[in-house]
């Protein structure tokens, strides 16, 4: 393959070579980084590119497997790391001016996990504030933009990590999803798979807080199947994080190409069609990614969750109080360090009460009860992702508007694995996606079902027209 197109390599395909030492782990690296040095001016992915750093690592990667062979299939691979992540002896800004000097001591366990596997960081990557407030335009760094319209959303909070996979400046990027913030991307900038595991499967210490019980760690591939090699390297227990799930160690890529025959999939309709209405175009796409799982085997039928509108709302109870209790002496000393959006999203958790949360909070477990009771009698929910294509990034109204217009944060509440993958272009040339849901710790099944649906359309072949972008 030639040097301009080795980009295009996934991960799998991109290991296998390196294996067989026919692509040095410095050569891939480099087609990525003459990627972005066209790119990024357009879309500001990174917050801090690390280029220089990545390639040392790279060339150490690429002796040590002459030397000895590959680490893992991750060896002298490329992954970003969303700025919530701590990189040692780098800033973990969390795209906010509160952190622009706080320099992380140690590597986050999953960085620590993706370094022992041999992958190298090619930069910390764009979030909204904090993971929450954004897309702003009153930060030290401007806001990731939408490598399909750069005019448009990304998607949040893992906006960096999306852009920049989509555009395939990276294969591979590390996110954290606690009102949907890997699948947001995924639906938005499209081509992109977002994973958001079971609570609890990958750990979270040394990833900056949210809420303490709904975020999760999640990833964002090009494909699937580098989705589950990458699952593979970070789950399993730490015994430093307190939500760690102590499971015995498992290969996701398991059943990959097991197909949909038998399985039985519940498309949940009501939140889109009844709860919260979506727009055409997305109700359209849901409807065809039906027809395609039932035309390859599955047995799809509808299925009825709690309602959406009040998961929601006792998510955001959850999150704004315990967002406060992480924000709560900046937020006082120095409020006029955030963003304004940040800042107008932070302040209504300080005037929640603690009757509030643990009502909340008890609701979330009748909530969580009721889904689980659903899937003992299917094996994967079909849902809706966002019910809006990507608004203009510039739009506060709009933003404001669609910001609760979604399905992804019932799973951040109930803690089940949920996967986003594209399924559709709007009438205006926008990404379009879905969610899997499955039981607590299905994601091989949940790989299962995308794969097939992955092969059985060409919507992950779609890349945004980067050509065509006009300069921000």
């Amino acid at each position: 393959m030639a040097a301009s197109s080795l980009h295009e390599l996934s991960i799998e395909q991109a290991s296998a070579q390196i294996a067989e030492r026919r692509l040095s782990p410095a050569e891939y690296l480099q087609a990525f980084r003459a990627r972005a040095a066209r790119l990024e001016p357009k879309l500001h992915a990174f917050t801090r590119p690390l280029w220089d750093e990545a390639e040392q690592s790279a060339r150490r990667a690429e002796a040590e497997i002459v030397r000895s062979g590959p680490r893992s299939v991750l060896h002298g691979i490329p992954i970003g790391l969303k700025d919530i992540f701590d990189l040692a002896n780098h800033p973990t800004t969390c795209h906010s001016k509160i952190l622009l000097e706080n320099v992380a001591k140690d590597d986050a366990a999953s960085t620590a996990k993706l370094r022992a596997a041999g992958a190298v960081f090619p930069g910390k990557l764009a979030t909204h504030e904090f993971a929450f407030g954004g897309p702003a335009f009153d930060l030290p760094f401007p806001p990731a933009r939408n490598p399909w319209d750069l005019t448009r959303h990304p998607g949040g909070s893992s906006s960096g990590s999306g852009a920049a996979v989509a555009a395939n400046m990276l294969p591979a990027a590390l996110g954290s999803d606690t009102g949907g913030s890997v699948r947001h991307p995924a639906f938005a900038c499209g081509g992109i798979v977002g994973m958001k595991p079971t609570y609890g499967l990958v750990s979270r210490r040394g990833v900056f807080p949210l809420a303490f019980s709904l975020d999760h760690v999640g990833s964002l591939t090009r494909t699937v199947t580098d989705n589950a090699l990458l699952l593979n390297v970070l789950a399993g227990h730490d015994p430093l994080d307190p939500a760690s799930a102590d499971r015995p160690a498992e290969d996701f890529t398991r059943d990959l190409e097991g197909g949909l025959k038998g399985l039985r999939i519940g498309f949940v309709r009501h939140f889109h069609e009844v709860d919260m209405v979506a727009s055409p175009d997305v109700a359209a796409s849901l409807n065809a990614a039906a027809e395609v799982f039932a035309r390859e085997g599955a047995i799809v039928r509808d299925v009825k969750l709690p309602s959406a509108i009040e998961l929601a709302a006792a998510n955001r109870i959850v999150l704004l109080s315990e967002a406060a209790s992480v924000h709560e002496h900046w937020l006082r000393d120095r409020p006029g360090d955030y963003s304004h959006m940040t800042r107008q999203r932070m302040i209504p958790g300080l005037l929640l009460s603690a009757t509030d949360y643990i009502q909340a909070q008890r609701r979330r477990k009748q909530l969580v009860d009721e889904i689980s009771a659903v899937l003992r009698e299917v094996d994967v929910l079909l849902v809706a992702s966002s019910l809006d294509q990507p608004c203009r990034i510039d739009d506060e109204p709009e933003l404001t508007r669609t910001h609760g217009r979604q399905m992804r944060a019932p799973f951040n509440l109930s803690g089940h694995p949920a996967l986003g993958i594209m399924c559709g272009l709007s009438s205006d040339k926008m990404p379009l996606g879905l969610q899997l849901v499955g039981a607590p710790f299905s994601e091989s099944l949940l790989y299962r079902a995308a794969r097939a649906y992955e092969r059985a359309t060409h919507w992950h072949t779609l890349r945004p027209p980067l050509d065509e972008l006009a300069p921000a």
